[in-house]
Parts: structure tokens; C-alpha cells; sequence
């Protein structure tokens, strides 16, 4: 039994988080990076800035949270955009570095994982099918970052590892999903706020996706959406065709 502390310092959230192996609950807080109006998103000099400054209110909000004394038994962070060689963006280490310094003063264990593996981990935690760990499985990582299939495999020093099998040839399914969102005139980045705007349509679309050895180009839905967008076709159409479109490339 033990509490232990999690951090993710990404592009474009600051999380952390407990987990309460007793009780078996998580006790979360994240919150979005300011973006300008208009603006498609943040230097990772930039990035680094407002997660120093965040993460101190995080933690705070996470003490308020937790009803109990907090005595960690260890802690983690993601150091890393995806488990392979090469992989890295300056914004993680304002989570490592906390977490290393933590880890230090407490004399407690300390992990590193992907940013990655933690999407993949979150999603079969809240599907409450944290099983799968232990089989092999096919995940699909949809970001701003990555849009990939990847064949995730039991692991027993990283609990799993990550390989992948296809991904998107050019644009990456957030990046045409925040592009087609600021012309829109959403706040980035515009997930939500776009997923809000296309359950207004009443179309139905049929996209077709461009597809070379299994590998989806996505750079055509940004031009697509901006044409229907000058020609007259309403905000919410516009975002139903993107995430429409984006739908057709994954089952492809």
C-alpha cells in the first residue's frame, strides 16, 4: 500500500496526479497552457516557462484533494515524447527535474516513462481493462505529436514497450484538428472546442483518405475544410468533415 505522485509536463497540459493503492483512486490536476488567440501554438522555450510556473499550483491542488497525511512511496514523471532513441522535447524535463529533486529529498524511488506510454496506460485504466498489460495489443495513439498504430508488448522492466506499425505520412491528426479549429476561430488547442462545434452538423460525410502501404496523408483535410469553409459551409460542417475525415484515415 503507498501513495505515489505522477507528472506530465507536455505539450500543452500540466498534470499530475496521486494514486492511492489502497483505496485504489487517482486524485488529478491538469490545466491547459495559455495559448494567444489565434496563435497555433507555443515555442517550447515558451512551454517550459508556463510549466515552472504551473506545476507548484498542481501540487497544491493536489494536497487540497487528497483527504489523508501525504507520505509518497514513490514518484514518476514522463521524460520523453515516445520510447525510442531520439525521442525528446525540452518541456518534459520541468517534470523530471521536480520529480528528481523529490525523489532525492524523500529518499524514495523514482521512474521515467514515455509520454506515450502514459497516454496508453490512462486509456486502459479508465476502460478499467488495465488486463491487457499482460497480452499483447494493438494501441492507436492520436495526438498532435504522433498519429500511429503501435504494437504494444508486455515488458518486465517497463511494464510494456511500444513498436510501431503504421502511422500518417505527413500531418499528424491534432495538428489538422487545431489548424481547422484557430481558422475557425477556437481557442487552441481546439479538440474539445471542435468536438463541441461538429455534434451541431446535421451532414453526413463519406471522406475519401489518400493511403500509401497502409500509411493514411492527412494533409489534404486542412485544405478541404478551409475550401468548404470559403465557400460557405457552416462552422459546424466544417469541423464534422475534419474529425469525419480523421475517423476515415484511422479505419483505414
Amino acid at each position: 500500500m503507498g501513495l505515489y505522485l505522477g507528472i506530465d509536463t507536455s505539450n500543452y497540459t500540466t498534470s499530475a496526479a496521486f494514486f492511492d493503492s489502497g483505496s485504489g483512486k487517482v486524485y488529478s490536476s491538469r490545466r491547459l497552457l495559455p495559448v494567444k488567440p489565434g496563435e497555433k501554438g507555443l515555442r517550447q522555450s515558451d512551454a517550459v516557462f508556463h510549466h515552472t510556473a504551473a506545476l507548484p499550483e498542481r501540487i497544491q491542488e493536489l494536497c487540497e484533494q487528497y483527504p489523508g497525511s501525504i507520505a509518497l512511496s514513490a514518484v514518476a514523471a514522463s521524460d520523453r515524447p515516445e520510447d525510442r532513441e531520439g525521442s525528446y522535447m525540452p518541456c518534459f524535463t520541468v517534470g523530471t527535474s521536480f520529480v528528481k529533486s523529490l525523489s532525492q529529498l524523500e529518499g524514495i524511488p523514482l521512474y521515467f516513462h514515455s509520454h506515450q506510454h502514459g497516454h496508453i496506460a490512462a486509456a486502459l485504466y479508465s476502460a478499467d481493462r488495465m488486463d491487457i498489460l499482460t497480452d499483447s495489443f494493438i494501441a492507436f495513439h492520436v495526438s498532435g505529436g504522433t498519429t500511429e498504430a503501435v504494437l504494444c508488448e508486455p515488458d518486465p522492466q517497463r511494464i510494456f514497450t511500444c513498436k510501431p506499425l503504421l502511422k500518417t505520412s505527413d500531418l499528424k491528426a491534432g495538428q489538422a484538428i487545431d489548424r481547422v479549429g484557430v481558422m475557425l476561430g477556437l481557442p487552441f488547442p481546439a479538440g474539445k472546442a471542435l468536438d463541441r462545434l461538429s455534434l451541431e452538423s446535421k451532414e453526413v460525410f463519406t471522406p475519401k483518405i489518400s493511403s500509401k502501404d497502409g500509411c493514411p496523408s492527412l494533409s489534404g483535410i486542412e485544405n478541404q475544410c478551409e475550401k468548404r469553409y470559403r465557400d460557405g459551409a457552416k462552422p459546424c460542417d466544417v469541423a464534422r468533415f475534419c474529425l469525419d475525415s480523421i475517423g476515415a484515415a484511422l479505419r483505414a
